[in-house]
């Protein structure tokens, strides 16, 4: 991955994908209604307080990154604006919409748990469960063109780990292995093995009785 945001950058980016998803009427967004998004104090922390003049300064920064387009429709005298940062023609990286809501949700609020992303990504993508949130954390920390995200040391008094994406460069305090895994992601790695090995084996038994039925029914 080659891609390093500043703070306020992908504070822009999480509105440009929360927007697309949550209010894909309203989008793309105008100056005024992406510096609206960015200051918003809902679902937002920190809570920020930007100027039309910085936030144009910080889509002109991304456009140059090719991160951000400016999209003028016919008949339209306000520029808006639109990400160029996932499943996109013109850039590389490809999301399923699990993972676009999480990283959604780490742009906009930081690091946070399973638990917390659950919660709040749910606005944006269906999730069964926590375990079913963490699963796809996972596999955002072990992308061949990754890694995108880490899990964290867990804090005193939380029953789980956070985890904080990577667009911003490498997290403070994080420790890696030599495979860029982190050193306490290595139990879940192998849940998820052996979850991942006895769903196949479980598929494995019923197509082996189906055949045995069908061979049954034709004897």
């Amino acid at each position: 991955m080659h891609i390093e945001l500043s703070a306020h950058e992908v504070r822009i980016i999480g509105c440009l994908l929360e927007k697309q998803i949550a209010t894909p009427e309203h989008y793309p967004l105008s100056l005024n209604a992406l510096a609206n998004a960015c200051n918003q104090k809902s679902n937002r922390d920190p809570v920020l307080n930007l100027s039309e003049s910085a936030v144009q300064d910080l889509v002109d920064g991304l456009i140059k990154k090719y991160q951000v387009s400016e999209q003028s429709g016919y008949g339209s005298r306000v520029p808006k604006y639109q990400h160029r940062f996932c499943n996109t023609e013109y850039g590389s990286l490809k999301f399923s919409a699990q993972e676009v809501a999480i990283l959604c949700e780490l742009f906009l609020r930081g690091p946070q748990t399973p638990g917390e992303l659950r919660s709040r990504a749910s606005r944006l993508a269906a999730f069964n469960d926590a375990d079913q949130v963490e699963a796809v954390l996972v596999s955002l920390s072990r992308r061949e063109d990754g890694p995108f995200v880490v899990r964290l040391p867990r804090e005193p008094g939380r029953r789980e780990s956070r985890y904080a994406h990577l667009f911003s460069g490498e997290v403070e305090g994080a420790s890696y292995t030599e495979s860029g895994d982190r050193m306490d992601d290595v139990p879940t790695l192998t849940r998820l093995a052996q979850h991942t090995l006895e769903q196949r084996v479980t598929d494995l038994e019923a197509s082996v009785a189906e055949l045995k039925a069908q061979l049954a029914a034709l004897m």
